[in-house]
């Protein structure tokens, strides 16, 4: 199997030893570059798995180069940023960001964020050209030709918007989506205001999929942000 090829694109030298230094030591390949415009290059010439990006570059804003690579590619995003703040975030991840990590962060958390994306590339690689006529993951099953949920093989009742937002994680498994994501696609709308009405349903959807909703095993909450499907083990839990 050849190994995950890996852009990183970070002008400080200090980070950028110490992400590529964390890459060689776990096998994977790596190309680094340290501005916006080689960054959209690689990401054409090079064909890696998953950028790595730093939004602070000196010529261009990461969150332009994300808009770029976008608007013609699929390929995993995961920002590492000492930008911190909730609105960065969000702005990010609604510019088609896959995660974001801040700065300082620890040696696992970074693998653990790219076995992540690298997770994504490999189950959207073995999907059948045509969308799959079901979803599973571990225990919970969407019929999407019945419009039917399942979980440990018993149907759960959902309203349809529970249906929309659980159909809409489930076909970005593994990513975050913000919550003016998920307020445009189910009620095509950006609001602020509308997002107490999307947390009322996420929180009813989670009663009924969740065994334990203090412990959810399926819909994180990024606190600010929005929410993210895991992967259960059996699917590679994400």
């Amino acid at each position: 199997m050849n190994k995950p090829q890996i852009l990183v694109v970070e002008d400080d030298n200090a980070v950028a030893n110490l992400i590529t230094t964390t890459l060689e030591t776990q096998n994977y390949q790596f190309h680094r570059v340290v501005n916006g415009t080689g960054a959209v290059l690689d990401a054409i010439s090079y064909r890696p798995d998953v950028m790595l990006l730093d939004l602070g570059l000196p010529d261009m804003d990461g969150v332009e180069i994300i808009k770029k690579v976008r608007s013609w590619s699929n390929l995993p995003i995961i920002v590492v940023s000492a930008r911190n703040e909730d609105s960065d975030k969000v702005e990010a991840l609604d510019a088609g960001a896959d995660d974001y990590l801040t700065k300082p962060f620890s040696v696992e958390e970074l693998l653990a964020r790219l076995r992540v994306a690298l997770r994504r590339v490999r189950y959207d690689s073995e999907k059948v050209k045509d969308e799959a006529s079901t979803y599973e993951n571990g225990d919970l099953k969407i019929d999407y030709a019945a419009g039917c949920v399942y979980r440990a093989g018993k149907e759960i009742h959902l309203t349809p918007i529970e249906y929309r937002l659980l159909c809409l994680l489930a076909k970005n498994t593994g990513k975050v989506l913000t919550h003016n994501y998920l307020l445009n696609k189910i009620w095509g709308s950006t609001s602020p205001s509308d997002t107490p009405s999307l947390r009322v349903f996420m929180a009813t959807l989670r009663k009924k999929i969740e065994v334990d909703t203090a412990h959810p095993q399926f819909i994180q909450t990024h606190i600010g942000v929005g929410y993210r499907m895991i992967r259960q083990q059996g699917g590679d839990e994400l």
